[in-house]
């Protein structure tokens, strides 16, 4: 047997742990909800929402643990995530507070969790999963998809 199987398989495993904490982390200080201490109180909408990002930013990482050529291939792509679900958090933001301002309704997704509006969080877990498996299938080296 090859010991270098387990050797990659530990140190693949490890980085995509590592990058699915830091993602955490950064979900949590770049929302203005503090949705750590939401779900400590009951808030449904918080563990949706931002288990939602984890499921999709975990999407990312496989694909970026499959297609990568290099460790540092994948720890690349795993930030390319973080930074991706990050920003499509405020453009659903953005996205909610025109359509509320449309339809007059004073909407938020930061209000919206705070009062564990559970649609919500269903549609941020929605939302980030889609998003996570759009990025995981465009993550391929195969010079043919394109051309």
């Amino acid at each position: 047997m090859d010991n270098n199987l387990y050797v990659d398989f530990l140190v693949y495993s490890l980085v995509g742990f590592a990058i699915m904490i830091v993602g955490l982390l950064l979900f949590e200080l770049t929302t203005k909800n503090k949705e750590f201490a939401l779900i400590f109180k009951g808030n449904v909408a918080a563990a949706l929402s931002l288990g939602g990002r984890l499921a999709g930013l975990a999407i990312v990482v496989r694909a970026a643990a499959e297609n990568s050529v290099s460790l540092s291939d994948m720890l690349l792509w795993g930030v390319i995530g973080i930074v991706a679900l990050v920003i499509l958090y405020y453009v659903t933001e953005f996205i909610t507070y025109l359509f509320g301002k449309a339809l007059k309704v004073n909407v938020t997704i930061f209000k919206a969790i705070e009062q564990n509006n559970i649609a919500v969080g269903i549609l941020i877990l929605l939302i980030s999963c889609s998003v996570g498996m759009i990025i995981a299938g465009c993550l391929t080296y195969e010079p043919d998809l394109i051309g």
